[in-house]
């Protein structure tokens, strides 16, 4: 008996899932997108707004939905494109059945989100239209033709931010300064692009360094800025540490600039890194008119570090935080408040450790003004031949900044690293044509290799010590100038001279304090 077989035509579409049997008009929705917000391509986006709304409504299968658009947005992912993703989440709601645009490169240029959005839009019915490449994406070759596109569009963006980078590293190479001015205190772009100073905002800048120099914290000084309704870079009244520390920390107000302090690492997601020595950077000295001098700059920058070296002991608003310290354990004084709640209040200064640990510290505790009168002393002492101790402080600077010997010391060792790198390059291209074993290469590569490294330690260890010679003059200096700006001694203590002149003063059980004045003089006081 011969089979019978009726064929049962199919009632949906496979590719768009409308009925094949009742003609049905797709819900078509366009995409528009410009890169920039520049008046060329304004009109290029309205013009393609017009053109899409009148080409949806001439085709009488379709129905006009919408005309989803993202203006003046130049990115190679879709991440910040509203318009984009809310047109994505209409199609796949269900709102959407095609969606017209006019290039694989309008849509995305990014072949990861490209792919995505494709395939989410195809399992769920929704067809797109490039109509420059005239490609259907649910028609059998349109994945294939779609990966092709975005591939080269992918490119194309790799190609447009190459160039672009290699355009600002030429200006960094070329040492072209820039600058954030909307959020940069000081300076605003000069007419022939290098940074011009803001005079009555570099005022600020000074005063935070002056109040840094005289011993404030940064956090007194963010107050200090704060009650005063002193504006922020930003515009604000409430000064952050982050952003004075920021100010005191930048090589641009001595009128220097380190470039490319971070790159791009991934063109498509735009990250950005640290620059830790991947990529070239650029010191640029003299590249703009300075706010700091250069010598005041390197003291803060000194000083920055000590304190930071001494941690939260230096937190203190007082002068005395971080300058005494307990000859019995080693360790900062720290100011303590005495009957706080009543008319015999008084502040006193007690070693930090003084009860703690299983051995009692044997250290005095100390009344402010005995620590103000024993300084007087001191430094009356001190200055009781000025002239003598003016002479001494000029033969000490001149002596730490002659580094003859040290740059010698370090050319030798520079001279080195280059003879030693040289022979690593030689070994290595010869390596293939000798007649060398793989264990006598691996013994000559050690060997040069570690007399490299030798050199390189001995020459970071000299360039240490050179700058802390020079931080040393830079002490001796400021030292110097504030004895010859002291009219006559002082018989009131004086905030700005203590911390101008005194480096830290020792505590003894005795009563004795030892003073250690950044000239290297030492004089002992006893209560």
């Amino acid at each position: 008996m011969a089979k019978k077989i009726t064929v049962i035509p199919p009632t949906l579409n496979p590719a768009t899932r409308l009925s094949a049997i009742v003609p049905t008009r797709r819900r078509v929705a366009a995409y528009a997108r410009v890169s920039t917000d520049s008046e060329e391509q304004q009109t290029s986006y309205k013009a393609q707004v017009d053109y899409y709304t009148n080409y949806i409504a001439r085709n009488p299968d379709w129905e006009f939905v919408e005309v989803y658009t993202d203006e003046g947005i130049s990115a190679v992912n879709t991440k910040k494109r509203n318009g984009f993703n809310r047109m994505i989440k209409d199609a796949l709601d269900g709102k959407i059945d095609l969606i017209v645009t006019k290039s694989v490169s309008r849509f995305a240029r990014n072949t990861v989100d490209s792919l995505v959005a494709v395939r989410n839009l195809k399992n769920k019915g929704v067809e797109i239209y490039f109509e420059k490449e005239n490609i259907y994406t649910l028609d059998s070759k349109g994945e294939l033709l779609i990966t092709i596109m975005s591939s080269l569009a992918q490119e194309e963006s790799r190609s447009i931010s190459e160039n672009v980078t290699w355009g600002q590293r030429k200006r960094l190479a070329d040492g072209k300064v820039t600058m954030p001015y909307s959020s940069f205190l000081g300076y605003k772009k000069g007419e022939d692009g290098i940074p011009e100073i803001v005079p009555e905002e570099a005022e600020i800048v000074r005063l935070i360094y002056k109040m840094f120099i005289e011993g404030k914290t940064v956090n007194a000084i963010a107050k200090h800025l704060t009650k005063a309704n002193i504006p922020t870079p930003r515009g604000k009244y409430t000064w952050q540490t982050s952003t004075i520390e920021s100010i005191l920390t930048n090589e641009k107000y001595k009128g220097a600039a380190i470039l490319q302090k971070k790159f791009t690492v991934d063109f498509l997601q735009k990250k950005m890194k640290v620059n830790e020595g991947e990529v070239p950077q650029y010191h640029v000295t003299e590249s703009h008119p300075s706010i700091i001098p250069p010598e005041e700059w390197e003291i803060v920058q000194a000083e920055m570090k000590v304190r930071k070296s001494k941690g939260k002991h230096h937190n203190s608003l007082s002068p005395f935080s971080a300058k005494l310290v307990c000859a019995d354990c080693g360790e900062f004084y720290g100011s303590k408040v005495w009957h706080s709640n009543s008319k015999y209040k008084r502040t006193i200064w007690q070693c930090n450790k003084k009860f703690k640990g299983d051995k009692k510290c044997t250290s005095l505790h100390l009344y402010e003004e005995d620590i103000k009168r024993l300084f007087i002393e001191a430094f009356s002492t001190l200055l009781s031949d000025r002239t003598a101790l003016l002479e001494d402080c000029r033969l000490l600077y001149d002596t730490l900044i002659n580094l003859t010997d040290l740059e010698k010391q370090a050319k030798a060792y520079l001279d080195e690293m280059e003879v030693t790198s040289n022979l690593v390059r030689k070994l290595i291209d010869d390596n293939a044509s000798s007649d060398l074993t793989a264990a006598e290469y691996s013994e000559q590569y050690e060997n040069y290799t570690n007399r490299f490294d030798k050199a390189k330690t001995e020459y970071e260890k000299l360039q240490k010590a050179k700058n802390a010679r020079f931080v040393k003059a830079e002490a001796i200096s400021a030292f110097m100038f504030s004895i010859q700006e002291l009219p006559t001694l002082p018989f009131e203590f004086d905030e700005k001279l203590w911390n101008a002149t005194v480096e830290k003063v020792t505590v003894y059980d005795d009563g004795n304090l030892t003073f250690h004045f950044k000239n290297g003089v030492e004089i002992t006081k006893s209560l």
